[in-house]
């Protein structure tokens, strides 16, 4: 735990630029803190930990304009760039910009994001519905020994993918806190098996020696990503993935306090999402057979429940509510990790599962057509102080999250259409690949719709409001999300 607190305070050290102009003594909100006016420029390591992705280091800039200060500790412009790499071969190259004053009366989001994954998790359709295994990638010691009698590959579980996103987004006023909204962009996937040459570098896989007595891969080990095209459950149409551009549009009502860690106040949203499907990666053909519509539904709600003496917000019971569901068309199996939002605000929109949804279970673990989730969490902060001009908080938020599958895939039905009715169950097509159906699937169809639920605690460090380091440590109530017993996750901003 040292380690992680130590990433915190590194990540907050002072190299922050501040402008010329300083507020005046008098210049304070209401709680008598300075009021930021200017330029706030923000250079720091980007250092950070996720269960999933491994450690991150590269560099961030988070630059704030907050003019006279009238508005803080809301800001006029902010920019956001981005640059850098995991241990676990996955890199972020983003800039982002948002205002609510470069067009008057209306809120502008921009956003461009290369995020390549040469280890993209992949634990098949339907949640519970796909039995995790978790000897096939990774094995543990018992009694002295090491188990490896079922071990594979540490890949298993794995894909390489690539995603470029570009959107833009725009919000305008309907009547005082009732706000339309309306977006547009692309997402490209690029899709493969995972590269075992270079995930190997320098290490040559050796035959004569056990998988798991050697650093390199096998090659020649079959993943579960490949199973499901054997298989059927994946189409030669998306098993390369593909370039889709997307409308979106829908309506808001806001009334949080702030938007960065609000004290009170709702936020909900109702947006629909069109997603057409063309230039389809490596040569497929183009089509328009995933051409589709999903409906997006959030709610959060942000309680006060204690200020102190000084009328400083101390406890804040915050809890979000949403749904995705597919309404029309056919969505291809990468989209449906993808949650759908109506403002790029952070890195990942992955769902469900991981640091940006249901934390402490694996990413990705739940893949269907539809699915919902709550996020529950008392947000308690602890400590006020300021270092130089730069006013700081810290706080702890116990959490509970959940999720569950709204629309799941009929795995019988993907098989007969992907394999032109050679096999019409997904029982026959494992048993003619010479695989064991129930080493993959459990044949309760009850298990689609069983909720999958974590709890854990988290840490904040807040620096001007608006910047904040997260550190959550979440933890699974059933070992079929994950097989460490929990995930730990240290992230910009909070989960919502």
């Amino acid at each position: 735990m040292k380690k992680y607190l130590l990433l915190c305070l590194v990540a907050l050290m002072p190299l922050t630029l501040l402008a010329k102009r300083q507020p005046k003594p008098q210049e304070v909100d209401s709680l008598g803190r300075k009021i930021k006016t200017g330029w706030n420029f923000g250079i720091l390591p980007s250092v950070a930990y996720d269960a999933d992705y491994g450690f991150q280091g590269g560099l961030l800039s988070n630059i704030y304009y907050y003019g006279d200060g009238s508005q803080y500790p809301e800001y006029i412009h902010s920019l956001y760039i981005e640059a850098a790499y995991t241990t676990k071969h996955h890199g972020i190259f983003r800039f982002n910009y948002d205002s609510k004053y470069l067009i008057p009366g209306y809120r502008l989001t921009l956003d461009a994001t290369y995020l390549p994954d040469a280890m993209c998790d992949f634990y098949g359709f339907n949640g519970y519905q796909s039995k995790y295994n978790s000897t096939w990638h990774s094995w543990n010691k018992n009694k002295g020994k090491m188990d490896t009698l079922d071990y594979r590959t540490r890949v298993f579980y794995k894909y390489k993918r690539d995603l470029i996103r570009v959107a833009g987004d725009i919000e305008g006023t309907i009547y005082k806190d009732l706000k339309w909204n309306a977006g547009l962009g692309v997402l490209g996937y690029l899709i493969d098996d995972c590269d075992i040459k270079m995930l190997n570098g320098k290490n040559e896989y050796d035959p004569a020696k056990q998988n798991w007595e050697q650093k390199a891969l096998n090659p020649n080990e079959e993943l579960l990503y490949d199973k499901y095209k054997t298989w059927g459950l994946i189409s030669a149409d998306e098993m390369k993935g593909g370039w889709h551009p997307y409308l979106r549009g829908g309506i808001t009502f806001d009334t949080r306090d702030k938007r960065q860690g609000p004290n009170k106040g709702i936020y909900t949203d109702l947006f629909f999402t069109y997603s057409a499907a063309f230039n389809a990666a490596y040569g497929n053909q183009a089509t328009a057979g995933y051409n589709h519509l999903q409906l997006n539904f959030t709610f959060r709600h942000y309680v006060p429940c204690f200020k102190d003496k000084n009328g400083i917000d101390r406890i804040t019971f915050a809890y979000r509510l949403g749904i995705q569901n597919l309404i029309a068309g056919r969505s291809p199996f990468y989209m449906n990790n993808y949650m759908n939002t109506l403002f790029i605000q952070r890195v990942y929109y992955e769902g469900l599962g991981g640091g940006n949804s249901v934390r402490g279970m694996m990413a990705n673990r739940i893949l269907a057509n539809g699915f919902a989730f709550a996020n529950i969490e008392f947000r308690f902060r602890i400590v006020n102080f300021d270092i130089g001009r730069q006013h700081f908080f810290v706080g702890l938020n116990p959490f509970f999250d959940l999720g569950i599958i709204t629309q799941p895939y009929n795995l019988d039905d993907l098989v007969a259409r992907h394999t032109n009715g050679t096999y019409t169950t997904l029982q026959e097509s494992v048993a003619a690949s010479g695989d064991n159906y129930s080493d993959y699937f459990t044949t309760d169809p009850k298990d689609v719709y069983r909720p999958h639920m974590t709890a854990g605690i988290g840490l904040k460090i807040g620096m001007n409001e608006n910047f904040v380091l997260s550190a959550d440590y979440g933890v699974p109530i059933d070992r079929q999300d994950n097989n460490s017993y929990a995930n730990f996750y240290v992230k910009m901003g909070y989960l919502f």
